[in-house]
């Protein structure tokens, strides 16, 4: 069984590998058409090397957004295949399962949050998950999401916190610096941002390694 694991941050990419060595992570970086790509290779390297009667899958792992108010910082959120999703409902009993859109751009405000829900009726928002399902239905793999939320359908997101991912999935200290800089004012809603992204991260490390306690890179 070949687990790949397709995540936009280098920080996420950490966690996955600290739970399990046996994982084939790749990173966007916030570039569908890259981590689309890079997938392509995964999945046709994953195909080439199963046995018969043995499976891949590809799950979309890392931080969303939420679009459903009653979601708070540190949820889980679970889509994809059924059976997929069943065996990671069973490994955490509290997550919320639901549709969790992609969009190829940041949500970055609560209309647009607004305005993806009422389209889509999805309860959280990332930028890997389409990416990751398309890949998987062309292959024929198994698909599957697990998303923690870090801001709120009520959330504006601050500038700085729109520049702070470099191209390979890592952090651009010296935009979020420089936006910030340029614009004060929204120091306490970054702080608040990244307060909330430290508990999704950690929310994130707990569920992950409660998903590979229960086998999800056997099943």
């Amino acid at each position: 069984m070949t687990l790949i694991v397709a995540c936009g941050l280098k920080r996420e990419a950490r966690i996955v590998a600290r739970a399990s060595g046996d994982v084939v992570t790749v990173i966007g970086g916030g570039d569908a058409m890259r981590l689309e790509a890079a997938l392509e290779r995964a999945a046709s390297a994953a195909r080439a090397e199963l046995v018969e009667g043995s499976a891949a899958i590809i799950l979309s792992c890392g931080i969303a957004g939420a679009l459903m108010p009653s979601l708070e910082p540190g949820e889980i959120v679970i889509d994809g295949d059924a059976a997929v999703v069943e065996r990671l409902g069973q490994a955490l009993p509290r997550a919320r399962r639901g549709t969790i859109a992609g969009s190829d751009t940041i949500a970055a405000t609560v209309a647009e949050k607004r305005a993806l829900a009422q389209r889509t009726g999805a309860l959280a928002v990332d930028m890997e998950s389409h990416v990751a399902a398309r890949v998987a239905a062309r292959h024929g793999l198994r698909f599957a999401a697990l998303r923690v939320i870090s801001d709120r359908a009520t959330d504006d997101l601050p500038p700085a916190a729109l520049v702070g991912m470099r191209p390979d999935g890592g952090m651009a200290l010296g935009a979020v610096l420089a936006s910030l800089a340029r614009n004060p004012a929204q120091l306490p809603a970054l702080i608040r941002t990244g307060r909330q992204a430290d508990r999704a991260f950690s929310s994130l490390s707990q569920a992950f390694e409660a998903i590979i306690r229960a086998g999800i890179d056997h099943l």
